[in-house]
């Protein structure tokens, strides 16, 4: 590349980076102590956000909506009076096949089980009338079954990702899939790594070449470092770590990765505390995760990691995660741009709660707006908001 392109390439990623990011807050249709929210996208773009909502007798129930244009569908119910996990890394989520069908997964707790946790699954046609709610994993043992991501996969399967741990939590948990075809009926499990952290949340994506699951990997040593395994031609590939941090811990963080895909365009952010220096990091791929670039820093102060990542239509990256906050009062949701060259821009300020309030925010490109969400406390509700430039 001649000196004059690279000038020209590079001063177009600095003016992009500097672009400021505003917060347009959208009220949305989830009640009163409504908690949990996670992002979907619709077979026609539109944004579909679901959540969990207390009903009159204190009961839950899992709720979505959809946004067209500048209005959100009438929320609908999915399930109710379920033993849904109240945990903010393990929020329910609802994916959209190509000819309009969805398909939600969500955790149980079943009441004096002790640790069992046990994924479920239920498809619509219509958004109006579900599946009965079915069982993802072969396994009836009351252990974890958690930490769950989903995709669609193909036309009418999606692939779920998820943890078990079959030994309980002091033992070695295994990074396992779950195919499930449209109409909500289990079609094949396969384990995909037989030691993983315990806790952290999964991530999966797809891509023109195939898939590719982000987790946090652990050895007999105790590194818990970010590793991703990738379905091509018909198999799983040998995983290999994203970027050797080398975070040694004798405890579970609570903090997985965050993949989004663009074509054969992938990022990653993860925090890591390696170097006892907590921070939020990204990379990018552009080959569908064969090869990797360095990572970039985007964490200021003092991080607490919680990522979410989208990528736009120019390959831009765009990452939310948690950092103390003000005085050491709380955390501070923040969102930061990175360029398709590597380069970060400034760092913008979504919200400033407690921990409770905040919960795990979850981001969302769809239909040319990217959205973010948050909130898990029982007396508010969640918020959500655009972030435009």
């Amino acid at each position: 590349m001649h000196l004059k392109s690279a000038l020209v390439l590079l001063a177009a990623a600095i003016a992009a980076a500097g672009q400021t990011i505003k917060v347009d807050l959208v009220p949305n249709p989830s009640g009163a102590g409504s908690l949990q929210a996670h992002w979907g996208a619709t077979a026609d773009g539109s944004a579909l956000l679901s959540w969990l909502e207390k009903s009159k007798d204190g009961s839950l129930a899992l709720r979505y909506a959809m946004r067209r244009g500048a209005q959100w569908s009438e929320p609908r119910t999915i399930v109710a009076n379920r033993q849904f996990f109240r945990q903010p890394a393990e929020s329910p989520s609802v994916i959209s096949f190509p000819n309009g069908s969805l398909l939600a997964e969500w955790v149980e707790l079943p009441p004096g089980s002790g640790e069992a946790e046990i994924l479920y699954v239920s498809a619509s046609k219509d958004g109006i009338q579900w599946t009965a709610p079915v069982i993802a994993h072969r396994d009836r043992s009351p252990v974890q079954h958690a930490l769950a991501s989903m995709v669609a996969s193909g036309d009418q399967e999606a692939s779920l990702v998820w943890l078990e741990a079959l030994k309980g939590e002091d033992a070695p948990s295994a990074l396992k899939r779950t195919v499930v075809n449209s109409e909500g009926k289990v079609v094949k499990e396969e384990t995909l790594d037989s030691d993983v952290c315990t806790c952290c949340p999964t991530s999966i994506v797809r891509t023109p070449k195939g898939l590719l699951v982000a987790y946090r990997d652990h050895t007999p040593q105790d590194i818990r470092d970010i590793a991703v395994i990738r379905f091509e031609n018909g198999r799983w590939l040998p995983a290999k770590i994203l970027n050797p941090d080398k975070w040694e811990i004798n405890a579970c963080p609570v903090n997985g990765a965050a993949a989004a895909a663009r074509d054969n365009r992938i990022a990653i952010a993860w925090y890591t505390e390696a170097q006892d220096a907590p921070r939020t990091q990204l990379v990018f791929s552009t080959d569908g995760g064969a090869t990797f670039a360095k990572p970039v820093r985007l964490s200021t102060g003092n991080s607490f990691g919680h990522t979410s990542v989208v990528l736009d239509t120019q390959g831009n990256g765009l990452v939310s995660w948690l950092e103390e906050g003000t005085g050491g009062e709380g955390v501070r949701l923040l969102a930061r741009q990175v360029t398709s060259a590597g380069v970060a821009g400034p760092v913008l300020q979504v919200a400033q709660a407690s921990r409770s309030n905040i919960g795990y925010p979850r981001l969302l490109q769809a239909g040319g707006e990217t959205w973010i969400a948050w909130g898990n406390s029982g007396n508010t509700k969640i918020q959500t908001a655009r972030l435009v430039k």
